[in-house]
């Protein structure tokens, strides 16, 4: 015997494209943003004024992403972990 569930996707799409969802998807992008600047190794600057927050989307969300433009990102990223420790600041 097996179970079939079927999902109102039109509920779910209601509650995650909602302003609640959003603003707490906002805040955690926020913080993690704040907190990969204000840790980012300086050189140049570059690499702290490339990090910005990218909206990705979902086929029933919308996301955000933190995300480094400057070309060094990967290279910063490898050596410091920068983008993984706000992120997980973020969940705090």
């Amino acid at each position: 015997m097996s179970t079939v569930i079927n999902f109102n996707d039109e509920y779910f799409d209601d509650i995650l494209h909602s302003a609640g969802v959003q603003a707490l998807t906002r805040r955690a992008a926020d913080k993690a943003l704040a907190y990969a600047k204000a840790n980012a190794p300086v050189d140049t600057g570059a690499y702290r004024a490339g990090l910005r927050i990218q909206p990705v989307q979902h086929a029933h969300r919308t996301t955000l992403m933190v995300v480094g433009t400057d070309p060094k990102t990967l290279l910063v990223e490898s050596q410091t972990g920068n983008l993984c420790k706000a992120l997980k600041a973020a969940k705090s």
